[in-house]
């Protein structure tokens, strides 16, 4: 019985496809971003009950003409259990946890496209690719050779990422400092040229059985080259290996979606792919990285935390408390708050908020300056803000805020480091050149840290020893919560 015919399955794809154009549209921009998930759950939705129907349409199909089955009920239990664990995890992680439940994510989808392209090789005759008993053409074997590089590199790398986000873990490749080592960047180009190699071999093999010593080894030899690209890597270059990988996630998906002639999978891959790299681009001139150094992963050069630890002993900084700094921003006609990762971690969003609102009580103009790679993943910030409820028009971003630090009275500091570092206008020091919000700028600076700890790029931060700097430490929801209490 044909439940649904294959013109219908393209119609519906298509629909699918517009709505996740609609989503990255709406994704653009704060105010439009609820509208822009809308449409991409619809889209997701349309895509998965019309691929089920299909995968019912063939199993049907099959069983007519072999009189086997396709386990349809295997692929049921996988969406019911996959959807139940995703609910789970989408509504339990923490709004600090979130870059490394994107990093899990993107594993997944790695991992994905290397079993689907593994079953494809064993049996094209079940994908409509080959004939049964015939070989695969020569098309799908680079399809799937490439899908399979991308795949694994994807799912290691990811992995790699997933344990640096976390910071929990005593396994060294899993810790925030790079690993390097001497000859690994040959190691790499020798791993990459070995795996094309294989897969060279793997796609000119005409023999009916599949070339399979030269496709495992190909795998196994990517699943390593992505634990290689990722290691050197360490954490204040994460928000880029997040967007980076996401990048490779969408391309895998596309690569795999050729194979198997689905057009949802080649366009919701190739829309994940262009936005994922147009991200990582955005990335990394906001770092001043080298855009091809970081889809190679040889880049994130950090300097020695000892180094800054020494300085910080030696140079003396003014502290107030909770209170002094009250004092100062109410009587205060202009604030920009700059929001970083340390706001986060103490989930003070919503203090910030209340914050802010008693300030615009008394007449003080309060905006938000958010640093592109502020946070653990790109929008780490925006995301945040919105969970309190921020007004959008108070949210501006770095290049369009920058200009008014010189006219503002106080700058906020709430837990970043690195995104407001004087230092990048030292050409000499290791962050020379990165695009900062220029909170040095303003008439006076509030700076709220647990300790004068260095952030990700493992730098002193000349801005906390400035004469208009008064640092406040503690926890940033604790200390927030007093400025509250104090202001009349």
């Amino acid at each position: 019985m044909n439940l649904i015919s294959m013109n219908m399955v393209t119609l519906l794809y298509l629909v699918a496809s517009v709505c996740f154009i609609q989503a990255l549209k709406g994704l653009s921009s704060p105010s439009s971003a609820r509208a822009g998930n809308a449409f991409g759950m619809t889209g997701m939705a349309i895509a998965v009950v019309t691929t089920i129907a299909l995968i019912f349409k063939l199993q049907a199909e099959f069983a007519e003409r072999s009189g086997g089955g396709m386990g349809f009920t295997l692929v049921l239990l996988g969406v019911v259990v996959g959807g139940a664990i995703g609910a789970y995890a989408a509504k339990k992680v923490e709004m600090t946890k979130m870059p490394e439940l994107v990093a899990a994510m993107h594993s997944l989808i790695g991992l994905a496209a290397v079993c689907i392209a593994i079953a494809a090789v064993s049996e094209p005759w079940a994908f409509n690719i080959a004939e049964r008993g015939g070989a695969l053409p020569f098309g799908n074997r680079l399809e799937l050779f490439l899908g399979t590089f991308v795949g694994a590199v994807t799912f290691s790398g990811s992995v790699i990422a997933f344990g640096k986000l976390s910071g929990k873990y005593k396994f060294r490749l899993f810790q925030g400092a790079p690993v390097r080592f001497g000859g690994q960047h040959i190691l790499n180009l020798v791993l990459a040229i070995a795996i094309v190699a294989l897969g060279v071999v793997f796609c000119f093999s005409d023999a009916v059985e599949p070339a399979w010593t030269p496709f495992v080894i190909m795998a196994l030899l990517s699943f390593v080259l992505g634990v290689l690209i990722i290691i050197p890597i360490g954490g204040a270059d994460m928000p880029v290996v997040v967007s980076m990988l996401n990048s490779y996630s969408g391309w895998a998906a596309a690569g795999i979606g050729f194979s198997l002639n689905n057009s949802m999978l080649i366009i919701a891959g190739s829309l994940v792919g262009s936005s994922g790299a147009i991200l990582s681009y955005i990335m990394c001139k906001a770092m001043n990285r080298s855009f091809f150094n970081v889809i190679l992963g040889g880049f994130g050069g950090e300097a020695s935390s000892d180094a800054g630890a020494g300085a910080q002993e030696q140079r003396p900084v003014k502290s107030g408390s909770a209170e002094d700094a009250a004092f100062i921003l109410q009587n205060a006609e202009s604030v920009i708050i700059v929001p970083g990762y340390g706001l986060a971690v103490a989930r003070a969003q919503h203090s910030v908020k209340e914050l802010v609102d008693k300030l615009t009580e008394h007449g003080v103009t309060v905006r938000y300056a958010i640093h592109p790679v502020a946070g653990r993943m790109p929008g780490h910030m925006n995301v945040l803000l919105a969970e309190a409820e921020v007004p959008y028009d108070q949210v501006a971003e770095m290049e369009d805020i920058n200009g008014e630090f010189g006219q503002t009275d106080v700058v906020l500091v709430l837990g970043a480091n690195d995104v407001v570092n004087p230092a990048a206008k030292d050409p000499k020091s290791p962050i020379a050149g990165m695009p900062i919000l220029e909170a040095y700028k303003a008439k006076s600076i509030i700076v709220n840290k647990r300790s004068m700890a260095s952030g990700y790029a493992g730098l002193d931060n000349d801005l906390f020893y400035q004469p208009n700097t008064m640092m406040v430490f503690g926890d940033a929801k604790k200390v927030i919560e007093s400025m509250v209490k104090a202001v009349e």
